[in-house]
């Protein structure tokens, strides 16, 4: 029986793909001539932000690199916190819901600040019981589900992962936990245990 169901961000509760492009091009902005789209920033959703930096500027020296990513980042979790960022159009009210029966959490491999800026933007603060990312400690995905798990003394058989993209489903099924696929999201999966054409389904499927 599920208790506590634990949420991907990008692909998964929203779409922050446009504003996410349009923070980076401001903060390149005099370092680098590189600008950004939105397919651009999608493409390498769910990637820890160091694997970003390595795709987006090859040829920077790593000091670089992160020097450019820390402004980014730094810009792009204000700029989310202000504007938002492409929520899905059944996110709150199907938060709102599940919180009534369910703990819930992110873990997410983005950024520090960028769950609190979601969180911030949207007034949901309230429906989450906790969060994690790579930002706040370098650890992979599957690492993290287990550290919030452990924190929050979630028993991995009563726990359910939602994401858009294998990572999800490999690191879901790493931590001993079962996987929704959100098929509406950025990525392609071999292998779940529940598919999602819309997140408002998961309310459904754990009646």
């Amino acid at each position: 029986m599920i208790e506590s169901i634990i949420f991907d961000m990008d692909g998964t509760l929203w779409d922050s793909a446009e504003n996410v492009a349009a923070a980076w091009n401001k903060a390149v902005a005099g370092l680098s001539e590189r600008r950004f789209s939105g397919d651009d920033i999608r493409g390498v959703m769910g990637l820890t932000m160091d694997a970003i930096a390595a795709r987006f500027f090859p040829d920077a020296s790593e000091q670089m690199r992160m020097e450019i990513l820390t402004r980014c980042c730094d810009i792009e979790n204000d700029y989310l916190r202000e504007h938002g960022g492409g929520i899905y159009p059944d996110t709150a009210a199907t938060t709102a819901r599940l919180a009534k029966r369910f703990r819930l959490f992110i873990v997410s491999n983005c950024q520090a600040g960028y769950i609190e800026a979601f969180l911030d933007h949207y007034g949901l603060w309230e429906h989450i019981t906790d969060r994690l990312c790579w930002g706040d400690n370098g650890l992979q995905k599957s690492e993290n589900i287990r550290l919030i798990m452990q924190k929050n003394n979630v028993e991995p058989s009563r726990a359910l992962y939602v994401g858009d993209t294998q990572t999800d489903r490999d690191s879901a099924r790493a931590a001993g936990v079962k996987f929704a696929f959100a098929s509406y999201g950025f990525g392609s999966v071999d292998g779940f245990d529940f598919k999602l054409n819309s997140l408002s389904e998961l309310c459904e499927i754990l009646k």
